[in-house]
């Protein structure tokens, strides 16, 4: 990704969005999220490079910084809530639209951002069903919705979807961060005893 067009695209490929223009410069592009009218992209040309304005939280914000010298604190924003990713074609498509992703998420009220939440209130040496993180989630009918998210865990290690077996207690059979017996040595370090790839729900279940 290294034009403005790309960026837009991209942007807009999100649910709920549109496009402003609210400056007298033409060279600022904002996409926001419809309902709260919030920004969660910024796009401008600067230094000879087009930038990305993205809001980030603060357990990411300095990872990134770190993985890569083109993303720097947000330029003319809260240094703390935002990065500029600078596309120079230093960083990979898949990581810019990450942060983009990131960035949608927390200033969108999304599904996905709802499911993460829920998952990180299992506590420790306990497990949730798909239904039940659906339910603490707000929508107990998304219980897929909550496997597809969990497939896609950006931080399985603040976000522990190890935490979560389907109704009858049983654990994935090719655990997504770690392949197969992942999940039953994640759990048992947690404290939570599995028995024939199962854990027991009324022991164990929130």
């Amino acid at each position: 990704m290294l034009t403005r067009e790309e960026a837009l695209e991209y942007g807009m490929s999100f649910q709920n969005v549109y496009e402003d223009r609210p400056f007298r410069d033409p060279n600022w592009q904002l996409v926001r999220v419809k309902e709260s009218k919030k920004a969660f992209l910024w796009i401008y040309e600067r230094n000879g490079y087009i930038n990305l304005n993205v809001k980030v939280s603060p357990e990411w914000r300095d990872f990134w910084r770190a993985a890569y010298d083109s993303v720097i604190a947000g330029y003319h924003q809260n240094k703390e809530h935002w990065n500029t990713i600078i596309l120079d074609g230093s960083i990979p498509d898949g990581d810019i639209r990450r942060m983009i992703a990131e960035s949608y998420d927390i200033l969108s009220d999304s599904p996905t951002k709802r499911i993460y939440e829920a998952v990180k209130r299992i506590p420790k040496g306990h497990v949730a069903t798909y239904g039940k993180v659906a339910e603490m989630a707000g929508d107990a009918k998304m219980a897929r919705a909550v496997g597809n998210a969990l497939h896609k865990n950006p931080d399985p290690e603040h976000i522990p979807c190890f935490r979560v077996v389907n109704a009858k207690g049983e654990l994935a059979g090719e655990f997504a961060f770690g392949g197969k017996g992942a999940q039953a040595k994640l759990l048992k370090a947690d404290g939570v005893e599995v028995v024939d790839g199962k854990v027991d729900l009324k022991k164990y279940g929130i």
